[in-house]
């Protein structure tokens, strides 16, 4: 055992505030990014959860969020041109008046709400692989639809209850969990039922397109190739891929990217002030051990490559604090109904600051160590 890891172990509450500085910053920053990409990661839930294997999206499309769900309706049978597309649907959207009826229980709520059109099929690539038995037997009942239980409070309403949308008597057939909304509340309905509620009317144009191919291991290449025959009129997307674009392009949005800049800054900031200032003083108070070392003849280059090594080890204790305490956050939230998602490259880079933070401070502590002079020990 290394020297330095020794002297961790042993006097591990000189160095405990360091690792909770370390640990608590980057619970900050990870529950703060966490929260979004699981709002983000819900708010596209329908298309994540698809059976469907690409995404066929306009051509100028980056992600979800800036797609203009808008294509021509010849695409469908284009993309069945493909021998290894076994079944292409179109994922429509829209937007409805939503009213409850009040009563003692549920005050009266009005809310525009996001309309999900899918599919009540067997084998259909636009219901989530997710839903019930009993949700998709619900969505095949005319003026039915399907709202998320974190939205009862919000639209006033819950399973069984009957409620307007465009002025329409409608009963929300049941309840679905999983599906937060970030931004506007969604709910789902048949295509049948949305076409009843002037919802939606089949036209020349479609939204995004989803496709099942034969092989989901290919789909990489598929998609591929789907995009040298479309010549430039749409962009074929792995479900993986748009995914994970959607997810990045929502952390790029203009108000969160400024809270978690400013959330990164201030975490970065106050781990490495306290880590210095803690590190510096467990050295101080180490001074005659390394007084003694220099008189056994050790050379200071051997002594600051001490300090360094501890800095990794209090870095490498607080990413594993951080990790215990983001898992404790998360299953909190889990049951409060709050999604959080900590995908690789939020996780990565996080621990990979953490670790740079508890090098910094190390590195601001070596001036500690020149009080360290085999004179001391004689005082």
């Amino acid at each position: 055992m290394s020297l330095a890891l020794s002297s961790l172990i042993h006097d591990w509450r000189r160095y405990v505030t360091a690792v909770i500085a370390l640990a608590v910053s980057g619970l900050l920053v990870l529950s703060m990014v966490g929260m979004f990409v699981g709002m983000g990661k819900s708010n596209t839930a329908t298309v994540d959860r698809s059976p469907a294997d690409i995404m066929i999206l306009s051509p100028r499309s980056e992600s979800l969020y800036n797609n203009s769900f808008s294509q021509p309706r010849r695409l469908i049978a284009q993309i069945y041109g493909h021998p290894d597309v076994l079944e292409v649907q179109s994922f429509d959207t829209g937007w409805a008046a939503w009213a409850n009826f009040p009563n003692e229980a549920q005050p009266a709520r009005n809310e525009g709400v996001v309309v999900s059109i899918v599919d009540p099929v067997p084998g259909s690539v636009t219901v989530p692989v997710d839903f019930s038995e009993a949700a998709r037997a619900a969505l095949r009942v005319p003026y039915t639809v399907l709202i998320d239980e974190t939205a009862r409070a919000r639209l006033g309403a819950g399973a069984d209850d009957d409620v307007k949308i465009n002025g329409k008597r409608v009963r929300v057939g049941a309840t679905i969990s999983g599906y937060p909304a970030l931004f506007n509340t969604t709910i789902y309905m048949s295509r049948r039922t949305a076409s009843l509620l002037g919802i939606y009317r089949e036209s020349g144009r479609v939204g995004a397109i989803m496709a099942r191919v034969r092989t989901p291991e290919n789909a990489e290449r598929i998609a591929a190739e789907l995009n040298l025959m479309g010549q430039g009129q749409y962009k074929a997307w792995t479900r993986a891929e748009l995914s994970k674009r959607s997810q990045i392009a929502l952390l790029k949005e203009g108000g969160i990217a400024i809270m978690i800049g400013f959330s990164v800054v201030v975490s970065m900031f106050i781990g490495v002030v306290i880590t210095w200032q803690t590190l510096q003083g467990a050295i101080a108070a180490s001074v005659k051990e390394f007084s003694t070392f220099r008189a056994m003849g050790v050379p200071m280059f051997r002594l600051r490559c001490v300090v360094m090594e501890l800095s990794l080890w209090v870095g490498a204790t607080g990413i594993l604090t951080a990790a215990a305490l983001t898992l404790l956050i998360r299953q909190i939230a889990s049951l409060i109904h709050v999604p959080m998602a900590f995908p690789p490259y939020v996780t990565v880079p996080v621990a990979i600051g953490l670790m740079v933070t508890a090098i910094v401070s190390g590195f601001f502590s070596l001036g500690v160590l020149e009080k360290a002079q085999p004179a001391d020990l004689l005082r």
